[in-house]
């Protein structure tokens, strides 16, 4: 076994984007396993990002303290065990956080989730479409109710939650319109996922081409960047349409986040309703099973960004806010 492990430490609260040395990359020594305690390596990261948001703020978590590794989520794979529920080459997820190697045993902070070999499966899978974004995706599609013939549309379309968010609809019977910052990122959501129509919000007309893809209006806002986009899609609302706050991804490097306005709210009586995915946990194995299903028949497709290095995550990271990435966002320790 290594003697040190590779750790990225929080050293100060980032101002924007992160900048070199907001996270800095320390080795410390293994501690001895201890009974109750499973040593695992991580072998994957999860590129979130909330992620951003715990670097600087008390939330749903509290926020990472100065001097502590970085929070995040990860595949892992059990290397030694003195716990009664590991055995070496037991796979898990969890909440490993940005390093080599993560202690497993039976504390909240440490809860981790055994996951199963599947034939021609990739590990990865088990990061975005049966993670926590597939996930997060399958539940807030619950919150918004699709009944088929609605439009949905979906902000940050081409990214890991939205883009499950809008296959989940199309299953439902919606016509589903994604937004998102690339012409790259909108053919992939039209030829590959069968989004009915796709936004490119840098172009300069994209609110005429929003106006033209939602020639009904829009019944289901699934709501993942905030600020000017999503007031753009309220605009568009009809009455009594539901919108289902996922992220506020616009303000995540900003001061405030971007809300939108009350008035419109108020005035098309929509129904407005954010979650945070943990409150599901009881109900995770549920959804898992459900989009393993939609996968393995070709209804739910998925791609991922992968990243090399441990010492990249940092790089990664601000990928999620200039729009680097396609799928799900991942590094490979």
């Amino acid at each position: 076994m290594p003697a040190t492990n590779r750790q990225l430490i929080l050293h100060s609260r980032p101002k924007g984007l992160l900048a070199p040395g907001d996270l800095q990359l320390t080795e410390t020594p293994l501690p001895e396993l201890q009974d109750g305690q499973a040593l695992a390596r991580v072998k994957y990261l999860s590129i979130d990002p909330t992620m951003r948001v715990w670097m600087a703020a008390d939330t749903y978590l509290p926020a990472v303290a100065i001097g502590e590794v970085m929070r995040a989520g990860g595949f892992a794979e059990i290397v030694e065990s003195r716990h009664p529920d590991y055995k070496k080459g037991d796979r898990v997820t969890g909440l490993t956080g940005l390093q080599d190697y993560v202690i497993v045993d039976s504390s909240a902070k440490h809860f981790f989730q055994k996951v199963p070999k599947i034939p021609f499966v990739s590990d990865t899978v088990f990061l975005g479409v049966l993670g926590m974004n597939g996930v997060t995706a399958f539940f807030g599609m619950e919150i918004a109710q699709p009944k088929k013939g609605e439009t949905l549309v979906v902000s940050a379309a081409a990214g890991a939650t939205g883009s499950i968010a809008g296959q989940i609809g199309k299953i439902r019977g919606c016509r589903v319109v994604g937004i998102a910052g690339t012409d790259e990122k909108c053919n992939w959501l039209t030829k590959d996922l069968r989004f009915d129509a796709a936004i490119n919000y840098k172009h300069p007309d994209w609110k005429e081409k929003l106006a033209a893809a939602t020639p009904n209006g829009i019944d289901i806002d699934f709501e993942n960047v905030g600020g000017e986009i999503m007031q753009e899609v309220l605009n568009r609302m009809n009455l009594h349409g539901r919108v289902v706050v996922c992220g506020l991804i616009s303000g995540y490097t900003k001061e405030n986040v971007g809300m939108a306005s009350l008035g419109t709210i108020l005035v098309k009586r929509l129904r407005v309703e954010g979650f945070i995915i943990l409150d599901y946990a009881p109900r995770f194995m549920e959804a898992a099973t459900q989009l393993g299903q939609w996968k393995m028949f070709g209804k739910i497709k998925d791609r991922e960004t992968i990243v090399e290095g441990l010492e990249k995550a940092p790089d990664a990271i601000n990928m999620l806010f200039t729009g680097g990435n396609i799928g799900k966002l991942i590094v490979k320790v």
